[in-house]
């Protein structure tokens, strides 16, 4: 499936892309950084790095941590993190939405080589076939 996917370079040189709103999201559904983690398979200590990396770029922290207690730890987006996914997939779906006939021609543009060498690879048999 062909989709647009959209990185945001800011001016001070971080950048917000589909892996950080994506573990993100996996925080929000798990509720455990160790399960964000693993579920997109990459080790607890990235995914925690990438976690403080958003900290950092947006000067406060987009998700929480407690350990064991009454509700048993775990992890959670603040406020600001769920609003920056939010914003960041809305911008998404803006940007397919405006881009949806720019990549519908590229699309059929891929189509067209295929099609192109399906044909050339039916010329190629038929030639092989015939006596000479």
């Amino acid at each position: 499936m062909t989709r647009l996917t959209i990185r945001i370079d800011f001016d001070d040189g971080t950048a917000l892309g589909p892996g950080k709103v994506r573990l993100l999201e996996q925080v929000a559904e798990t509720g455990s950084i160790r399960k964000a983690a693993a579920g997109m398979k990459m080790s607890y200590r990235r995914a925690w790095l990438l976690l403080k990396a958003l900290d950092d770029m947006f000067g406060r922290p987009l998700a929480t941590t407690a350990t064991g207690g009454k509700e048993g730890g775990g992890a959670r987006l603040t406020p600001l993190g769920r609003v920056v996914v939010a914003r960041y997939r809305m911008i998404e779906r803006t940007a397919s939405a405006i881009a949806k006939r720019d990549l519908k021609f590229l699309i059929n543009a891929l189509s067209f080589k295929e099609k192109r060498r399906t044909a050339a690879a039916k010329r190629s048999r038929n030639r092989k076939g015939k006596p000479a």
